[in-house]
C-alpha cells in the first residue's frame, strides 16, 4: 500500500491552507465494526454509528480487506440492483472486475477507481478475475456510496473508469505527505472524478511525524478515515488509528498528523479524506436502494422484481 506513489514528493505541486484559515475542530471519532459482504469478503463499516447529518451526502463506506487470500479463496458479490445514488470503488491492492446491465464495466487494479452512477437503476456484479481466484493474493480497497439529489435520482446510469495514472498527485507544504486527489478540488487543483453531488475525495499518505493542513470548502462537511497506521486529527491532537473515522466540525481548513512511529505493516499514516455539499433532503436507504420516500423505495423494489432495472446478460447467471 499504496499503488500510486512517487519517489520524490517535492517535485509535486504543494498545497497549504492560508494562515488565517479557521481550523475545523474534531466533533468525534467512531470505530468501524467488522462484518462480511457479498460472498463473504471482510469489510469494516466506516460510518457505522455516525449521525447522517455529519455524513450527508455520503451514505456508507466499507473498507474491503486488507486480506491475503489463499488460492481459491477470493470472493466478490453476486448480481444485485442499485437505484438513486453512486458507488465509488477505490482499489488499493488486487484486481476487481465490474460488469453492469447498462453496458458499463471494466477491470480495476491497484490505484484505480470505478465510479458508477446507478441513477434510475441497473444490475451489476463485482468479482475478482478467475486468475486471482486461482492464484490468491492481496486484496484491499474501499467502496463509498454517494447520494444523489431528488432531481438526479432517476437520471440515466453512467460508468467512469479512473485509472491510477489519472489521479492528481500533490504534496503538503513541507513535502511530508503525498495526496492522491480522486475527485473534487483542493487549493485550485482538480481530481479526475466527475461528480453530480459536489464532493472531494482523496487518499493521503503522511510520513511519520509529519503534519498535513489543507484548505477545505467551508460549505462542505469533512471526514477522515484511517486505512492504516495511527495519528491525530485537529489542532487539539485527537488520536485516531486504522479503522476509525474522524468527524470534523465547521471551518475552512483541516489538520491531521502522523505519529512519530507507525505499525510495521504500513510505514506511513494512510488516510482517506472526504467532504461534500450536504443535500439536505430526506434520505430513505433500504438494501441496494436510496430514495427520498418509502413509496419510492417500494417502487424501486417493484421495478427490480419486474425486470425494469435491467437483466443479467446471457450466460452471466
Amino acid at each position: 500500500m499504496p499503488a500510486v506513489t512517487v519517489e520524490n514528493p517535492l517535485t509535486l505541486p504543494r498545497v497549504a491552507a492560508p494562515a488565517a484559515a479557521q481550523t475545523r475542530p474534531v466533533l468525534g471519532v467512531a470505530t468501524a465494526p467488522s462484518g462480511f459482504e457479498g460472498e463473504g469478503f471482510p469489510v469494516r463499516r466506516a460510518f457505522a454509528g455516525i449521525d447522517y447529518k455529519h455524513l450527508d451526502p455520503f451514505i456508507m463506506m466499507d473498507q474491503m480487506g486488507e486480506v491475503e487470500y489463499a488460492p481459491g479463496e477470493p470472493k466478490g458479490t453476486p448480481w444485485h440492483p442499485h437505484r438513486g445514488f453512486e458507488t465509488v470503488t477505490y482499489l488499493i491492492d488486487g484486481t476487481f472486475v465490474h460488469r453492469d446491465s447498462h453496458g458499463g464495466g471494466g477491470v480495476i487494479n491497484g490505484g484505480d477507481t470505478q465510479w458508477m452512477t446507478a441513477g434510475s437503476g441497473l444490475l451489476h456484479i463485482e468479482a475478482p478475475p478467475e486468475s486471482l481466484v486461482m492464484s490468491g493474493g492481496l486484496f484491499h480497497g474501499l467502496q463509498l456510496w454517494v447520494n444523489l439529489p431528488k432531481s438526479d435520482k432517476m437520471m440515466a446510469p453512467r460508468y467512469q473508469d479512473i485509472g491510477g495514472g489519472q489521479v492528481k498527485l500533490l504534496t503538503s507544504a513541507d513535502g511530508g505527505a503525498l495526496l492522491r486527489l480522486i475527485a473534487g478540488d483542493v487549493d485550485g487543483h482538480h481530481g479526475p472524478g466527475i461528480t453530480h453531488t459536489p464532493i472531494t475525495m482523496m487518499h493521503v499518505s503522511v510520513n511519520p511525524g509529519a503534519e498535513l493542513t489543507l484548505p477545505w470548502r467551508k460549505d462542505f462537511n469533512a471526514l477522515a478515515y484511517a486505512l492504516a497506521g495511527r495519528g491525530t486529527a485537529g489542532t487539539e491532537g485527537r488520536p485516531f488509528r486504522m479503522g476509525q473515522t474522524v468527524v470534523f466540525g465547521a471551518g475552512d481548513s483541516l489538520t491531521i498528523r502522523a505519529d512519530e512511529t507507525q505499525e510495521s505493516r504500513s510505514p506511513n499514516f494512510e488516510v482517506v479524506l472526504l467532504g461534500g455539499l450536504p443535500i439536505r433532503e430526506p434520505m430513505m436507504h433500504y438494501g441496494p436502494f436510496v430514495m427520498n420516500t418509502h413509496a419510492e423505495l417500494a417502487q424501486a423494489f417493484e421495478d427490480f422484481q419486474a425486470g425494469r432495472l435491467g437483466t443479467i446478460p446471457a450466460g452471466e447467471h
